[in-house]
C-alpha cells in the first residue's frame, strides 16, 4: 500500500458539504458534479453515498430502500455449494485489483456499456493503493476466473460490482468477502440495489432509516465523534485458508 495518507480535514469537509440525505429526488440522487478524489470519495461512502454515472456530471446516489447482505443471513444456493465444493477454487485478496475492476467494467450481456468509465477505474484503484478499496479474487489453475471489489471504511464494506467467467466464481468470491467480514467484526456489508442474485443469498431490503443506523453502528454515520480511526485503512494482509475456509493474518 502507498504510505501517501488521506487528508482528514479535507474528509471532514467534504462530508459537511453534501447535502442532507432527505433532500435526494425520488430516484435517489442527491447531488451532481464534483469530482473523484479519494477524500470525496472517502466522505460520500461514509455518509452512504456513491457514485454512479456514464457520462459528465458524476451524479451521486443515496438509495432508500437499500440493499444489504446481514452476515449472520448469507445463504449459499445448495447446488451452488456443491459446485464450489468440486470447482477447485482459489482465492485471494487484493491480488490482482486492477484486473477485478477490468472484468467488472466488461458489458454484461444485453448490455451496451459499463458504469465503470475510465475515470471510475483510475479513481478506485487510487483507493486501493491507499488501503480504502479492495478486491477478492477466484482463481482456478492460475487463471483469474471472478471477483469482486468495494470499499472498505471502518466496520462497513460498500460491494461495488462483481464478476464471474466461470459458473460460481463471483458467488465464492462473496464467500471469501463474508468471510473477511466476520473476521474483522463488521456489521454492514452494502449491497446498494437490489438484484435476484444476492437476495437468493439472503440480502434484504431496509429503509433510509434503518440504514442510517446501520452506518452509525459502523461507526460511519453523522452522530459519530469525529476520529481519524474511522477512515483508518483496512492494512492487514490475509491467506485464505481453503481447508478451514477462512482467512487467517499473514
Amino acid at each position: 500500500m502507498a504510505s501517501v495518507c488521506v487528508d482528514v480535514h479535507r474528509i471532514k469537509a467534504y462530508r459537511a458539504a453534501f447535502p442532507r440525505l432527505h433532500e435526494r429526488n425520488m430516484n435517489g440522487v442527491i447531488c451532481w458534479g464534483g469530482d473523484l478524489l479519494p477524500e470525496r470519495l472517502i466522505a460520500a461512502y461514509s455518509l452512504g453515498i456513491f457514485p454512479w454515472f456514464n457520462e459528465e456530471p458524476i451524479l451521486w446516489w443515496s438509495l432508500a430502500p437499500r440493499c444489504i447482505l446481514p452476515l449472520d443471513r448469507f445463504v449459499l444456493p445448495k447446488r451452488s455449494a456443491r459446485a464450489i465444493k468440486h470447482a477447485n477454487f482459489e482465492l485471494s485478496l487484493d491480488r490482482a485489483f486492477s484486473e477485478v475492476i477490468d472484468g467488472c467494467a466488461q458489458p454484461r450481456s444485453g448490455e451496451k456499456g459499463t458504469w465503470i468509465t475510465e475515470d471510475m477505474r483510475k479513481a478506485y484503484c487510487r483507493l486501493h493503493e491507499l488501503g480504502y478499496a479492495h478486491s477478492v479474487e477466484v482463481w482456478r489453475d492460475g487463471d483469474l476466473v471472478g471477483g469482486l471489489y468495494g470499499v472498505g471504511l471502518s466496520r462497513g464494506f460498500f460491494g461495488e460490482s462483481m464478476f464471474h467467467k466461470t459458473s460460481e466464481a463471483s458467488r465464492f468470491a462473496l464467500v471469501g468477502l463474508v468471510s473477511l467480514l466476520v473476521m474483522r467484526q463488521a456489521c454492514l456489508l452494502d449491497c446498494q440495489q437490489e438484484t435476484p442474485h444476492m437476495m437468493r443469498m439472503g440480502a434484504i431490503m431496509v429503509s433510509g432509516e434503518e440504514y442510517q443506523n446501520l452506518l452509525t453502528q459502523a461507526h460511519l454515520g453523522r452522530r459519530v465523534r469525529y476520529t481519524e480511526n474511522i477512515w483508518k485503512p483496512w492494512t492487514e494482509r490475509y491467506v485464505w485458508l481453503k481447508d478451514q475456509e477462512r482467512w487467517g493474518i499473514i
